[in-house]
């Protein structure tokens, strides 16, 4: 049984990212399975002089330490002006500082959704070029591309992205298996 840890790269109440995130971990079965709502862990903007003074704020030690009981991520990571949201660039730059390789033996299925046609693919590019650097391996990735037309309490609409979601997700569960 793997140990996944889940959560969306937004700190928002109301993000699509968190219910993409919420429907994925629903369809996963027989894992341990963790899901972490960001809205609820603020962070303070890192700053070297903030680090100097105040060292690692616990919330960041705590996801850190999160991050790395678990084996596996999934992740979902929002877009804005088509890079992932200050947000998400900021906890990633805290963890990085605490350790650089914080996901070292990671292994990652990576989303994306926004309410536009592109779905955050720049977003999820950004993110899939950025997040080996420290250490994951990226088994599988997913973008939802018009979240409001292609999403609802029941889950994703649309048959194909359907297919697409079910199969990055298979592909991301076999590879826990390995």
């Amino acid at each position: 049984m793997a140990a996944i840890l889940a959560f969306a790269g937004s700190n928002s109440s109301t993000s699509i990212n968190f219910k993409l995130v919420q429907h994925t971990t629903s369809l996963v079965q027989n894992n341990d399975i963790q899901i972490l709502n960001m809205a609820e862990h603020p962070f303070p903007m890192y700053s070297e002089d903030h680090e100097k003074e105040k060292g690692f704020p616990d919330a960041v030690v705590e996801l850190k330490e999160r991050i790395k009981s678990s084996n596996s991520l999934i992740l979902s990571v929002n877009e804005h002006n088509g890079n992932p949201s200050a947000y998400f660039k900021n906890v990633l730059d805290w963890l990085s500082r605490i350790d650089r390789k914080f996901l070292e033996g990671t292994k990652v299925l990576l989303m994306s959704t926004s309410g536009g046609k592109r779905g955050g693919k720049g977003s999820l590019a950004v993110v899939e070029n950025m997040l080996p650097r420290f250490g994951a391996e990226i088994v599988a990735t997913f973008s939802l591309p018009s979240f409001y037309d292609n999403f609802s309490e029941e889950g994703i609409l649309d048959e194909t992205l359907k297919n697409e979601h079910q199969n990055a997700l298979s592909t991301f569960l076999d590879s826990l298996k390995q």
